[in-house]
């Protein structure tokens, strides 16, 4: 067992710098920046608009590559990994929910859920009692067989939710999962997050705007100039 496990952080982001090119500027967006993330962990993760919040999760997700520094996810540095190898290992151990649900339209609410699955070698029979338990667990059996627009929006971001934890992930990456949301719809949505996380021992990284839904974790950290600090700027 790597030392990035022995430590209980299950999220290693250690010295990265993320520079975005635009014609001939560099756009310095991440810092030197540094974070750990202990397993079982809900952190909420703030800064205003442009601050480099989604840009940090797609890194701990792997679906960009830091400058430089290093990104490890329960002692595997995923910015090591090959296109081939990072798309199995997301597969495997990432679960996203996204502010705009993206669902797709022309499936219905379990067929949304199965897709991470597809990926897998599981039988349909498997991929069935898996779809059936991640909607059970977000309150949705009863609506297995809608189509999205059928469903109010806290409905769908249940059941965008249920397709990020059916592959059963490692972690759970969540980019305003309430943004689009009335606050009592999105309310519903913080709990059942707070469920994933005290019941079920999911570790969740939350990016949010909203001091509301930041409550809801276990820390915030701020993200400011490009590092992260545990007080809010003034």
């Amino acid at each position: 067992m790597s030392d990035n496990v022995k430590d209980g952080a299950l999220v290693h982001v250690d010295d990265v710098d993320k520079v975005f090119h635009r014609g001939s500027e560099d756009i310095h967006v991440l810092s030197r920046l540094n974070l750990a993330v202990p397993a079982g962990e809900f952190l909420a993760l703030m800064g205003p608009s442009g601050s480099g919040k989604s840009t940090l999760l797609n890194l701990i997700g792997g679906l960009d590559r830091p400058t430089k520094g290093t990104v490890s996810i329960a002692g595997e540095r995923v910015d090591q990994l090959s296109d081939r190898a990072l798309a199995a290992w997301r597969a495997r151990h990432i679960g996203f929910v996204f502010q705009l649900y993206n669902l797709l339209p022309v499936l219905t609410a379990e067929r949304n859920v199965e897709l991470p699955l597809l990926l897998t070698h599981l039988s349909k029979a498997e991929r069935q009692k898996h779809v059936e338990t991640a909607l059970a667990v977000v309150g949705l059996s009863h609506r297995a067989k809608h189509f999205p627009r059928t469903l109010s929006g806290g409905e769908q971001q249940r059941v965008g939710i249920a397709r990020a934890i059916v592959s059963d992930p490692t972690l759970l990456l969540c980019d305003e999962p309430t943004g689009d949301l009335d606050r009592k719809a999105g309310d519903e949505i913080l709990n059942l997050l707070q469920a994933l996380n005290r019941e079920h021992k999911k570790t969740i990284v939350m990016v949010t705007h909203d001091p509301h839904a930041s409550a809801r974790a276990a820390r915030t950290v701020y993200l400011n100039k490009g590092q992260l600090t545990a007080e809010k700027p003034e």
